[in-house]
């Protein structure tokens, strides 16, 4: 996500913001530091979601829908993404951080959500 994002939006993922709010500073002084509290993030979400799929029973659910656990992986993949994109804009952005994105910056922020959860459902699907 954070490889989508970083040439689209050219600049630091929100995390920047959150380390310089409790560290001081401006977030643009923290690059490294931003990366990889994002990709701890995204580590983290994708090890929730692996155990939430991996709890189900994946070849029930996907002959029930007539589709492969690859499809259903890929599904609820997005879904779950699209559920972390809304609880980040409404709750971590807007709340925790007092930040408001412009129209182009969210529709950037869901896309690069959407793109972890396609290749996380994905992959997840595809070894269940």
């Amino acid at each position: 996500m954070t490889v989508f994002r970083e040439p689209v939006a050219r600049s630091l993922p929100p995390t920047a913001a959150f380390i310089a709010k409790f560290t001081g500073g401006r977030p643009g002084d923290h690059p490294v530091g931003a990366l990889a509290l994002h990709l701890l993030y995204g580590t983290a979400a994708g090890g929730v979601f692996g155990g939430l799929v991996g709890a189900s029973d994946d070849e029930r659910v996907a002959a029930e829908l007539g589709a492969s656990e690859e499809t259903v992986g890929l599904v609820a993949g997005t879904a779950y993404a699209l559920a972390l994109s809304a609880f980040g804009e409404r709750v971590l952005l807007g709340r925790l951080l007092d930040m408001d994105l412009e129209d182009d910056e969210l529709m950037i922020f869901h896309a690069g959500h959407v793109v972890y959860g396609v290749a996380l459902g994905a992959w997840v699907g595809s070894r269940s």
